[in-house]
């Protein structure tokens, strides 16, 4: 006879959500008991699945880098030749994109944002945004008043602020990605097993289920910008979140709108498949071109020579993969009816340096002049000055049209081998690793003392250029690169250039210099390549307990 086993224990017990970060002024608003149950009811329902979806990423990223390049899908084929199926498209107040500003969720950039002239505010809880468990609820707490006509901040300098433009931005908030876990808030499933809540599912949660009814009263809707998907599966899932949401609130099918950031490289070959499996729910695709470089690098860190690219500032949209990538998304939008935003140039203007402006303003009004010209839709912008300029080039090309989706792009023929064309032809400097270990390490000493939008050498850094900066110190490191001046890129060669930058930067009390300098260590130094240097930075830095 078969041995006899012992049953497998079960649990009947109900899934819970607990909050283990402390509560501050007002957190009861946003962390109310039925917002907590419902987030319980996303983890439920999907974060199984979210688990087998990361899982996916890495098994692709394992067979990229061991030589086989992404192709279009054949089992996805029939999609992508079916000239019948059209996306939902624009939702209320989302038909005019010509110019949209980013930007993190705190007051004070709230209502900057709300006063800016733009046509929609990306209301970034992601890569503009440090999670700390502060920045994650104030930010939630921020939208939910802006939203409700009552946001007011004064500084600690006694200055107020207040929204006054009588027409303000439709929002399209931005929750994290996928990948990015939630450590003050902590979901134990029926079985008794015990995880990080999903950040995904914690910020999109968070903001549609207390701000949907009341943005569909203001005329308006919830909408989402949706970060580092990676293939049409994900996407699957992304809606199917959506829909639950909507039954769950009682609000019609398809009235989320969501735009999904491009911005990685297998996602480049799924655009298609990506609109089709949100159709119901999506309004367009956005050119995320900085992730997108990082993507690029992060998958072919190990793959040779020739997929070593140069200095950060030499990859610009005109090179050619940058090229490839962009005039597909475009072509690929408009055929289905989907708005094509473009990307955003680093340049910002400095009110205090003049020339510094000038230049900025002249780097973005070519940027915007190509992208109009290519057939975007509308654009992004990290600063309120740089509004006209890009709203200049959209207008010179739109008129009074909100949106050029009639433009069609027959002539654009993008094949496998372009989308990976990274061959740019220029040389690693010196100049280019010093500058890419000073803004990563100014960067992240920034991220961990809470800010994740930072000015620095006149160029605006996120986490995304963060994440270029690092990874490709990695590559150059690991693939034996040498500067132009024959000098090997070493370890020992990057740990004196962290020496200099610690020994220049302007040290102050609570300053998080040597800190970002041991992440920095560990992500672009180390043998193995974390997926994200925003991961262990987190878990070690930004969580509290008390």
């Amino acid at each position: 006879m078969p041995a006899r086993t012992a049953p497998v224990p079960t649990s009947s017990a109900a899934a819970v959500l607990e909050v283990v970060g402390p509560i501050r002024d007002r957190y009861d608003e946003i962390l109310t008991p039925d917002a907590l149950a419902f987030l319980t009811e996303l983890h439920s329902r999907f974060s199984a699945r979210r688990h087998d979806r990361l899982a996916d990423r890495m098994r692709r990223r394992f067979e990229i880098g061991n030589g086989h390049d992404p192709q279009f899908r054949d089992d996805t084929a029939h999609i992508r030749h079916d000239d019948e199926w059209r996306v939902a498209g624009a939702g209320p107040g989302l038909e005019d994109r010509r110019v949209e500003i980013t930007g993190p969720t705190d007051p004070k950039m709230t209502i900057n944002a709300l006063n800016s002239g733009a046509k929609v505010w990306l209301a970034d809880q992601e890569d503009a945004t440090s999670p700390t468990w502060k920045n994650v609820i104030e930010g939630q707490l921020s939208l939910y008043d802006a939203i409700r006509g009552q946001l007011q901040f004064t500084s600690p300098e006694g200055k107020s602020y207040e929204v006054t433009a009588e027409q303000t931005p439709t929002i399209v908030m931005r929750p994290r990605g996928w990948h990015l876990i939630e450590k003050h808030l902590r979901y134990t499933d029926r079985t008794g097993r015990t995880m990080d809540a999903s950040g995904s599912l914690v910020d999109f949660g968070l903001y549609f289920f207390h701000n949907a009814k009341q943005l569909i009263e203001n005329g308006v809707g919830p909408y989402f910008y949706i970060a580092k998907l990676e293939s049409a599966e994900e996407a699957k899932l992304w809606d199917d979140v959506f829909t639950f949401s909507e039954r769950y609130l009682g609000i019609e099918h398809g009235t989320i709108r969501a735009t999904v950031l491009i911005e990685t490289l297998p996602a480049a070959f799924e655009m298609e498949e990506i609109l089709f499996e949100m159709r119901d729910h999506v309004a367009g695709l956005n050119a995320g071109r900085w992730d997108y470089i990082f993507s690029i690098i992060k998958n072919y860190r190990g793959r040779g020579a020739r997929f070593v690219l140069p200095d950060r500032s030499e990859v610009t949209m005109t090179v050619p993969f940058m090229r490839a990538y962009t005039e597909l998304l475009v072509k690929t939008c408009h055929k289905r009816g989907a708005f094509a935003i473009g990307g955003m140039s680093a340049f910002i203007p400095n009110r205090r340096d003049s020339e510094v402006t000038e230049r900025a303003f002249e780097k973005v009004a070519a940027d915007k002049k190509r992208e109009a010209g290519d057939g975007f839709d509308g654009t992004w912008v990290a600063h309120p000055d740089l509004i006209p300029v890009a709203r200049a080039e959209f207008d010179a090309v739109l008129g009074d049209r909100p949106n050029q989706l009639d433009r069609q792009r027959p002539d654009v023929h993008v094949s496998a081998a372009q989308l990976i064309d990274v061959h740019i032809g220029r040389p690693i400097t010196a100049s280019g690793v010093y500058g890419n270990v000073s803004v990563a390490i100014r960067y992240i000493e920034a991220w961990l003392r809470g800010l994740g939008a930072v000015a620095i050498d006149n160029l605006m850094e996120d986490a995304a250029t963060a994440e270029i900066s690092r990874s490709q110190i990695w590559q150059w490191i690991h693939q034996d690169r040498t500067t132009d001046d024959g000098t090997p890129i070493t370890r020992e060669y990057v740990e004196g250039l962290i020496a200099q930058v610690l020994g220049e930067v302007s040290r102050f009390e609570g300053d998080r210099f040597d800190d970002a300098a041991a992440i920095f260590r560990e992500v672009a130094l180390g043998s193995d390549f974390p997926a994200f240097l925003t991961l262990p930075a987190y878990s070690r830095y930004l969580v509290e307990t008390d």
